[in-house]
């Protein structure tokens, strides 16, 4: 099969066939390439691949050809140039934006945000000298451009925010990003790019934690960068981006941008610099689970959504629900921007919901009887969490209330089950 990572084929078909060339063995199946190192031809070539005079395999700390075929069909998928797989989406985040910022510089953030990505950007990133401003996803013109000043390197949201399923309005914060010179990354792993692709509508970089709804079944970690296609003119004499401009002392005087005209520089960069050094790398064995995962994601995530859009509407009637959060409820206040944004204008399977009291959260969460207690989301069974205690707990009471979350909000991700049998738990929980 040739590689297809061209516009010529639809997403459902890239999703199956891109990136794959078969081998001298003519497997089906992407092999599992469950291997350390790499044998050179000759001294010579080792020394060009070291150098990045030619590109292959040296080591699967950088590189390995079952995770490298996932990151180009990823990016196939998404619309994008390139794409590199990491360890976890953690390491995904945390890798796209060390690529941008360092020492000194600052980082604008949505307030509406993954509370372990807030703690990364706010707290762990504050360790390195990377400093960070929010602006609020609801008021971008007020917002957004204020936070912005010399040392702004990103500008970081999500495209469904989890847990309030808030939509970011994507053109608003390209144009800003745009006037300025700046990189702009989306988180789209709630959407995925089978319900939103940030690149058609300006974005620079998405980044993923593929462990959840490209997966699938919860069943292997791991995580994605992948930049757009003529990102290296943003980064290219863009003085915001010295790393890509001046001489990396690591490769011996090396530019990256010199690279450009061959090479999308911003992820040849994160290879060599981050994975390299730090090693957050995927292994071959979840590369392979992740991309069977891959090959039915479209036909998943639309049940995802249809389920989710029925529990969402029981949940809205029932008299113990203070409010549900899902944007394909026709009265939810970003069901414009759905439409605007969102394919067939389906939202995933993530939707959150208040009750009366923690109390009563705690009592709902702990009756269900199908929703397993679990810090996790995009499993093909259905989850539920209490963000305040749990995945978001460590924001401080300012920060939970700019995220609009309480201690009576209960998020659920919503599986492949029955929703009928799904709205029967709900009803019993919560008039136990």
């Amino acid at each position: 099969m040739a590689n297809l990572a061209h516009n010529n084929y639809t997403q459902e078909t890239l999703a199956l066939h891109a990136g794959y060339t078969y081998d001298s063995e003519r497997t089906l199946s992407v092999p599992i390439y469950q291997n350390t190192a790499y044998s050179f031809e000759t001294l010579e070539q080792a020394a060009a691949r070291f150098g990045l005079q030619e590109l292959g395999n040296i080591y699967s700390r950088l590189t390995n050809p079952t995770f490298r075929i996932l990151g180009d069909r990823l990016a196939a998928v998404e619309g994008g140039a390139f794409g590199v797989a990491t360890a976890s989406g953690t390491s995904a985040i945390f890798y796209a934006l060390a690529n941008l910022a360092q020492n000194g510089d600052s980082i604008v953030y949505s307030n509406k945000i993954y509370g372990g990505t807030q703690t990364l950007i706010v707290h762990t990133l504050k360790r390195f000298g990377i400093h960070s401003k929010v602006f609020d996803i609801d008021d971008i013109e007020g917002t957004l451009e204020s936070a912005i000043d010399e040392k702004t390197k990103v500008i970081f949201f999500e495209s469904l925010s989890n847990p309030q399923i808030a939509i970011a309005d994507v053109e608003k914060i390209v144009k800003i990003a745009q006037k300025h010179g700046i990189v702009t990354i989306c988180d789209n792993t709630v959407a995925t790019a089978f319900l939103h692709r940030p690149f058609d509508f300006g974005v620079d970089v998405c980044v993923y934690s593929l462990s959840k709804y490209v997966n699938g079944q919860g069943s292997a970690l791991g995580g994605a960068v992948i930049e757009r296609k003529g990102l290296n003119e943003l980064l290219v004499k863009n003085p915001r981006y010295p790393a890509f401009n001046t001489p990396d002392e690591s490769y011996h005087g090396l530019v990256y941008a010199s690279l450009a005209e061959a090479l999308p520089i911003f992820g040849i960069r994160l290879i060599t610099e981050w994975l390299r050094n730090i090693g957050a790398t995927i292994s071959p064995q979840n590369a392979w689970i992740i991309l069977q995962g891959l090959e039915t994601l479209e036909l998943r995530i639309k049940k995802h959504s249809q389920n989710a859009l029925e529990v969402a509407k029981f949940l809205q009637n029932h008299p113990k629900v203070k409010g549900v959060f899902y944007p394909a409820l026709s009265d939810n206040p970003y069901n414009a921007l759905l439409k605007k944004y969102f394919k067939d204008s389906q939202s995933s399977g993530l939707l959150s919901f208040e009750v009366s009291s923690f109390e009563e959260a705690k009592k709902v969460c702990n009756a269900l009887e199908i929703f397993a207690i679990v810090a996790n989301i995009g499993d093909s069974k259905s989850l539920v969490i209490h963000p305040a205690s749990t995945t978001h707990s460590q924001l401080n009471e300012s920060e939970l209330k700019s995220a609009g979350i309480t201690p009576c909000t209960i998020r659920l991700s919503i599986g492949l089950e029955s929703p009928q049998d799904l709205i029967a738990d709900l009803k019993q929980a919560l008039e136990k």
